[in-house]
């Protein structure tokens, strides 16, 4: 299972155990983890939503897209939904490779990639200030408005990418 979409808490050493590979000089994993602050805030907790198939599709084009660009034993990608407290881990790669610098290339082109172009939102709760929507896909300020029209946020999140 290279990428899943999951609402439970990510088992970083079942992912670990998963990633190992005869061939590997490096498994690396990276957890994104929910920080205490953002934006001078104190953050309370994070939720996250969303387009699932469609985040689900475009994981596996990422993952499929590094495979061809490096030299990869395995690459595994979990990301997380729902109410996520300070310190969970909202998503986790796994990357194994022979040598530590592809495994640091293809684990920071996931990342990155997935945080700008993937349809998943975060909404971020603060202390002692109103939530707000983080920016991430250019379609987020499109599925604030629109939640209530699926097939036009859809059409939006494809012209987003």
């Amino acid at each position: 299972m290279p990428c899943s979409i999951v609402r439970e808490v990510i088992d970083i050493e079942a992912l670990r155990l998963r990633a190992q590979h005869s061939q590997a000089g490096a498994v690396l994993i990276f957890c994104g983890d929910i920080r205490n602050h953002s934006q001078q805030q104190q953050v309370s907790f994070l939720e996250y939503e969303a387009h699932e198939s469609m985040a689900l599709k475009q994981i596996s084009q990422v993952v499929e897209e590094v495979q061809k660009k490096w030299q990869l034993h395995t690459v595994e990608v979990i990301h997380r939904l729902g109410k996520l407290a300070v310190k969970d881990c909202s998503i986790a790669i796994a990357v194994s490779t022979s040598h530590r610098g592809d495994a640091y290339e293809a684990s920071r082109y996931i990342i990155d990639t997935i945080k700008h172009a993937v349809p998943i939102w975060k909404k971020e709760h603060f202390v002692d200030a109103p939530a707000m929507w983080s920016k991430g896909c250019e379609a987020s300020s499109v599925v604030e408005e629109s939640a209530e029209t699926p097939a036009i946020v859809e059409k939006e999140l494809i012209e987003c990418h």
